[in-house]
């Protein structure tokens, strides 16, 4: 499979969350061609602020793997993710980050040091308008 593959599959994890009322972002994570974790938003359903698509995906990976090292992972997002998510990807030492939609209010990509460094491998705009849709669509339901 490829980068868009991988992305459609993280859109329709967020397709599960707007069905869902939750922000629609969807994340997998891949190793060696193989998913390892799949995840959408959960902070309404589980009022925890901090159950982004992201963390919930790496989460699931470090326990499936049995580790907190996914040196050899890629993460696939249909949204940059924020300043907290960004730092769990540091943290867990995933390498190669793939997003549809930038995130020019809260993203923890595009505007940090950390990641123009050439440790990383960023890759962005994959069905960006696929991300945008929906993105528009579930707030102006919300309105």
């Amino acid at each position: 499979m490829n980068d868009k593959e991988y992305m459609i599959i993280a859109l329709k994890e967020a397709k599960k969350a707007y069905k869902k009322n939750e922000v629609p972002i969807g994340a997998i994570i891949v190793k060696n061609n193989k998913i390892i974790s799949k995840a959408y938003n959960k902070k309404e359903k589980t009022q925890i602020s901090t159950q982004h698509a992201e963390l919930l995906a790496i989460n699931k990976a470090c326990r499936r793997l049995k580790t907190w090292h996914l040196d050899d992972c890629i993460l696939y997002t249909t949204l940059e993710p924020c300043m907290m998510c960004a730092g769990a990807i540091v943290q867990s030492h995933i390498k190669k980050i793939v997003y549809s939609l930038a995130n020019p209010k809260f993203g923890g990509i595009e505007n940090s040091n950390e990641f123009k460094n050439n440790k990383y491998v960023i890759i962005k705009g994959i069905y960006e308008e696929k991300s945008l849709i929906l993105m528009k669509n579930f707030f102006k339901n919300k309105r």
